[in-house]
């Protein structure tokens, strides 16, 4: 065996590494890429369905705003109050229990509390 058999084989063996290396990125490439677009198409179109959801209830809302301004319009002209209504006055609240207010000074006292 000979120097120039071992160089040989040496760079045989290199230029194999290389050529090794290139394949396994080409076959990662080979399934990278495609997996890639196909994520990226999804995303998008997820993407694009939440805004096209978005405009839509956007939409939706602007349509009930308007609806409930002409429901206001339409009870303002025509259901209105009559000219004669007024509010029912409220009526004034009982007094409050003097036995309860009695109790609750006695216990106050007991307790050693300032009477209220």
């Amino acid at each position: 065996m000979s120097t120039g058999d071992f160089v040989s084989r040496s760079d045989s063996e290199e230029s194999m590494r290389i050529l090794w290396t290139a394949a396994k990125l080409v076959i990662a490439l080979a399934i990278v890429v495609p997996i890639s677009i196909i994520a990226l198409g999804l995303t998008l179109g997820l993407f694009g369905a939440v805004i096209g959801l978005a405009f839509v209830a956007l939409r939706l809302a602007v349509l009930g705003l308007i609806a409930y301004g002409l429901f206001r319009l339409v009870v303002g002209r025509v259901g209105g109050r009559a000219s004669g209504a007024h509010a029912e006055a409220t009526p004034e609240l009982p007094l409050p229990d003097p036995h309860y207010e009695a109790a609750m000074r006695e216990l106050d006292r007991e307790l050693g509390r300032i009477p209220r």
